[in-house]
This record gives C-alpha cells, structure tokens and sequence, in this order.
C-alpha cells in the first residue's frame, strides 16, 4: 500500500487536473465571446467608415444633398 503520501497525491493530481480542464474551457470560452466581439466591431466600423467617406464627399461638393440624404439613409439601415 502507498499509504497517506500516496493518497494525498492522488487529490492533488485530480484537482490538478480539473482545476486545468476548467482553466481551459474558461479561456476557450472567453476566445470564443472576443472573436464575436471583434467581427461585431468590424462590421460597426465598416458603417462608420462609409459614413465618413460619404461626409468628406459631400462635402467637397462631389455629391448634391439629396444623393447625400439618399445614401445615408441607406447605410443606416
């Protein structure tokens, strides 16, 4: 028999273990809510950066304030 030094290492191993399958689904999961996080950011920027370029061409006079109000109320969407 490995006696109490030997039972001790047993709990120590399995918590080991599943305080690290715990840390791996924890980070697994936290990549998860980043990425849709992310894509959520780009496409949000996307709209803005249109938004922009609509702005700076209208205001160089490029487009008339009806073609403005038209495209704008189409990126909003």
């Amino acid at each position: 028999m490995m006696g109490w030094g030997g039972m001790v290492l047993g709990v120590l191993l399995m918590l080991l273990f599943w305080g690290g399958l715990l840390v791996l689904l924890g980070l697994g999961a936290w990549a998860l809510i980043r990425s849709g996080q992310r894509q959520s950011d780009r496409c949000t920027g996307t709209g803005s950066r249109a938004l922009d370029i609509l702005k700076e061409r209208y205001a160089r006079g490029e487009i008339t304030r009806e073609e403005y109000e038209e495209r704008r109320r189409d990126l909003e969407v």
